[in-house]
């Protein structure tokens, strides 16, 4: 059994999404060509707010399913290439000790943040390297049964806060579900407590497609971790109290817009995913929204990287 395998299976830790895939296993019809998989293509950043504003700010999230190998697999050379101010990492699965030289040597981010399992190396994990020191940096949401898995940093900019998050899964058999319903609760009075101080950009992987058009296959997925109705719901709260999902509200209707993609049944090369992986904002900062991309071509992980521009 691989890696992952175990890891979903003994409860440990998130797991593979349905793909969607199945009806693919049945014999073709004769003479029947199979469908072309629908691919997403990021348009070209718009990089003035609507009221004609230059972006002045670039954050990058990816969700890069274990450090260690994803610097391994060059993922490095993508950062530089995209080059934002400030990077997060979720899913690091990798203690603050262990990490490669590579990412923590880095001159074009002096100012570096790690969060991890208190209890489980390799698992979970969060991170966040910036150009500019922010203000203050903390860890977690002061709550000691979400805290000690590592899923938040925030740091405080002048203009705003930034959060950084590695939501829990509801696992398996959706035996974390009643936990996970308390997280986005707890999580939700967090994140509206820091909006009442100064506006935020929450980003980072919140393992929840929130609508049908943001998975490929809805109707199979309905009683799986990230779609089912508890989840969702928890998402539309979030939204309710104030914050706004970039993306959508830019793209609110473009379908095959996905971030995740199972390792099995050649998923991502058919586009057969999940969009979990989100930036969401205040409306305060609605005015300084430019652009919500999804870099789709970007490999190394089974999460592509995500990116957002602002006028600040």
């Amino acid at each position: 059994m691989s890696k992952r395998g175990k890891k979903a299976e003994d409860g440990t830790g998130d797991v593979d999404q349905d793909n969607g895939a199945a009806p693919d296993t049945k014999k073709a019809k004769k003479g029947k060509e199979p469908e072309a998989p629908v691919l997403y293509e990021d348009p070209p950043d718009q990089l003035t707010s609507k009221d004609g504003r230059a972006a002045n700010m670039k954050i990058t999230s990816w969700n890069v399913d274990g450090l260690r190998a994803w610097v391994k697999k060059k993922g490095l050379d993508w950062v530089r290439e995209e080059a934002p101010d400030v990077l997060c990492l979720q899913e690091t699965k990798c203690a603050e000790k262990s990490l490669p030289a590579d990412i923590t040597s880095m001159p074009e981010y002096p100012h570096k943040y790690w969060a991890g399992s208190d209890e489980k190396e390799g698992y979970s994990g969060v991170a966040m390297l910036c150009k500019t020191e922010p203000l203050s940096v903390t860890y977690g949401i002061d709550k000691e049964e979400h805290d000690k898995e590592g899923r938040v940093i925030t740091a405080e900019f002048a203009d705003f806060f930034l959060v950084t998050a590695y939501v829990p899964n509801a696992s398996r058999g959706l035996v974390r579900l009643d936990y996970r319903k308390t997280w986005d609760e707890d999580f939700r009075a967090y994140l509206s407590e820091l909006d009442g101080r100064k506006p935020l950009v929450l980003c980072g992987d919140l393992n929840v497609a929130h609508q049908e058009i943001d998975l490929k296959n809805a109707k199979g997925n309905r009683k799986n971790p990230g779609f089912t109705p508890e989840e969702r719901e928890g998402f539309t709260q979030l939204l309710e109290a104030g914050f706004v999902d970039s993306f959508r509200e830019l793209y609110p209707e473009q379908a095959n817009a996905y971030t995740f993609w199972t390792y099995m049944m050649n998923a991502r090369s058919k586009n057969v995913g999940w969009r979990l992986d989100y930036f969401v904002l205040s409306k305060a900062l609605l005015p300084s929204l430019c652009d919500s991309k999804i870099r789709g071509k970007a490999m190394g992980s089974d999460h592509c990287p995500i990116t957002l521009h602002l006028a600040i």
